[in-house]
């Protein structure tokens, strides 16, 4: 991508109030975190990561889930917070001193984000960071990387299994969540979309939302997805590359 296509984008970015990021796997992949279905390798190379990744799953075998899920939080906490990640945070704290804001949907669990020093970061899908009681929905707190929990499933002080705090498939995505991203999308003037695919919904149509609402879009993909037709700005390229130039040519050289 030249550098002229960058300009009217970053101008955008940096004329914006209030602007919605709504981040998928192609950012944490950039930091060496395997895509859903390609954690499944070595000893779950058999598994299908669908038929782990349910309640029904959890209920029928909590320790073969709960391995699973801890060999994932590990793998999540040895990969460090990639360029875009910093560069995202760096344009919410420019944005907070000239008044504006920004805040960031992700559908990522790995909380690369908070990592990487964003503040106002709504988990979608929740985060494999954190695990909670299947009883009482109360916080358990998982060992320190690169610990793992010493026994499978974890047992919280309710007797009960210990399950991580993320959206399996059949869940619905977190009330709270929504509803911060909903009130986000209604008030943005902004909207970028990277590294997602747009085809998981709600949040495949959170463009829609944010376009109705008379916000200028801009998506961030080395693909065409099936919202490239309707953005103000389509950028092609690793988000790792992209957003810290949209970042620099909006606010000056960090």
């Amino acid at each position: 991508m030249d550098d002229q296509a960058i300009h009217p984008p970053a101008q955008a970015l940096a004329q914006a109030r209030s602007v919605v990021v709504l981040t998928g796997a192609g950012v944490s992949a950039e930091s060496g975190i395997p895509t859903f279905r390609d954690t499944m390798a070595g000893l779950w190379a058999s598994f299908d990561p669908q038929q782990l990744a349910t309640p029904e799953a959890f209920a029928r075998d909590p320790e073969l889930v709960t391995r699973w899920y801890d060999h994932r939080r590990l793998g999540c906490a040895a990969c460090e917070p990639n360029p875009g990640h910093l560069a995202l945070a760096r344009a919410q704290g420019e944005l907070a001193r000239r008044g504006g804001s920004l805040t960031i949907l992700t559908q990522n669990v790995d909380g690369l984000h908070t990592r990487a020093g964003a503040e106002n970061v709504v988990e979608l899908h929740g985060s494999i960071m954190t695990w909670r009681c299947s009883k009482t929905a109360e916080p358990v707190t998982p060992p320190p990387p690169p610990e793992p929990w010493p026994e499978f499933p974890p047992i919280s002080h309710a007797g009960a299994p210990v399950r991580p705090d993320v959206v399996w498939f059949g869940e619905a995505l977190p009330e709270e969540a929504l509803e911060r991203s909903f009130e986000a999308l209604q008030s943005c003037d902004l909207l970028l979309s990277v590294g997602t695919s747009s085809v998981v919904y709600p949040a495949a149509g959170f463009i829609e939302l944010a376009c109705a609402n008379g916000a200028r879009t801009i998506e961030v993909n080395p693909q065409e997805t099936p919202i490239s037709s309707i953005v103000t700005w389509a950028l092609r390229g690793r988000s790792a590359e992209i957003l810290p130039r949209l970042v620099a040519v909006a606010f000056g050289a960090a």
